[in-house]
C-alpha cells in the first residue's frame, strides 16, 4: 500500500470574509504574488489538484495549475438562506437561530447543511479517497475544519475553534488511517 498525502488549502480571501459576511459564490480578491509562488512550489510536487466547485476555490486553484479537478465533496457548507448575510445582521435579525446554530452542530436553522452533515460528507470523502501520491485540495475553512475533526476524532463544535486563514495549508497523510502531518 502506497501512502497518500493530501494538502488542504483554504481559498484566497474574498470580499465577504473582509466584511464579516457569510460566504456566497464570489470571486477572490487580488492575491499577493509571493503567497501564490509559495503555493506553486507545492503544486509542482503534486499528483493532482482538486477543488470545490465554487468560484473562489476554482480561481485559487487556477492560480496554481491549469489541470484542476472539481470535487463536489469539497464544496463549502451550504448555509442556504444565510448566504451573503453579515454576521452583524444575523445577530440583529435572527439572534436565536444564530445561537442555536453556534451551540448545536446538528442544527441548520438557515435551511441548509448542519455542521454534523458537513462533517459526515467530508469524513466519507476522506475515507473513500485512496489515491497514492501527493494531492492538493483547494477548499473552504468549514471543510478544512470538518476534515480535521474527522482525522482528530473531535466534535464539529470543537473544530470550530480552529481559525483557518485564507491560503492556510493543512497536511494530512494516509497509510492505514488518516493522520495530521505537521
Amino acid at each position: 500500500m502506497k501512502a497518500t498525502r493530501l494538502t488542504l488549502i483554504a481559498h484566497a480571501r474574498t470580499p465577504a470574509q473582509k466584511l464579516g459576511r457569510l460566504a456566497d459564490d464570489e470571486a477572490i480578491e487580488d492575491v499577493a504574488a509571493e503567497l501564490i509562488s509559495a503555493l506553486q512550489v507545492r503544486a509542482g510536487e503534486r499528483q493532482g489538484v482538486l477543488c470545490g466547485p465554487e468560484l473562489r476555490t476554482r480561481q485559487t486553484a487556477a492560480l496554481l495549475v491549469n489541470d484542476l479537478v472539481l470535487e463536489p465533496a469539497l464544496a463549502d457548507c451550504d448555509l442556504a438562506a444565510w448566504r451573503g448575510l453579515s454576521l452583524k445582521d444575523l445577530q440583529e435579525q435572527q439572534a436565536d437561530a444564530l445561537q442555536q446554530w453556534l451551540n448545536d452542530s446538528a442544527a441548520a436553522p438557515h435551511g441548509g447543511e448542519s455542521l454534523d452533515a458537513l462533517g459526515a460528507r467530508v469524513g466519507a470523502w476522506l475515507e473513500g479517497f485512496r489515491q497514492p501520491g501527493h494531492w492538493l485540495a483547494v477548499t473552504h475553512p468549514f471543510v478544512i475544519r470538518a476534515a480535521l475533526a474527522h482525522v482528530l476524532h473531535c466534535s464539529p463544535a470543537d473544530a470550530q475553534q480552529i481559525d483557518v486563514e485564507p491560503l492556510a495549508m493543512v497536511e494530512l497523510s494516509h497509510y492505514g488511517k488518516w493522520r495530521l502531518r505537521l
